[in-house]
């Protein structure tokens, strides 16, 4: 088991679980998501964050942006300035038995749990390499 957590942020990762071996969660809140739930939504915090860093340094002192993408189940925003954002992310499953889910962190939760998780599964893809 792999768990990670810092002041407005959590997140744990057990494989060993056979449905929901991911929790994640925030200053008052925490859910737990299947494997695939939780690979798309890092997967895409990480693209958001990338996009943010490629646009931040066109970004005068007084702006704010946000950045938006969806992919799979997922839709997610990063929405702040050059240094001091947060994240938003919704999941809307397909299907009789989808589970419909709304994550959010502020900053500076919001750096931190993004490079938590791009941290824990770039180790994950190395280890199953």
């Amino acid at each position: 088991m792999i768990q990670r957590e810092g002041p407005g942020w959590r997140l744990s990762r057990d494989p060993s679980r056979p449905l929901f071996s991911v929790l994640i969660g925030g200053e008052h809140w925490a859910l737990e998501l299947k494997e695939s739930e939780a690979c798309e939504l890092a997967s895409l915090i990480a693209d958001l964050t990338d996009q943010h860093q490629s646009i931040c340094d066109q970004l005068m002192a007084e702006e704010s942006i946000t950045v938006e993408l969806e992919r799979g189940s997922w839709w997610a925003c990063l929405e702040g300035d050059r240094s001091r954002w947060s994240l938003r992310g919704i999941c809307s499953g397909d299907g009789e038995r989808a589970r419909g889910l709304e994550v959010y962190w502020p900053e500076p939760a919001a750096q931190a749990i993004a490079e938590a998780m791009r941290t824990l599964w770039d180790s994950s893809n190395d280890q199953s390499s």
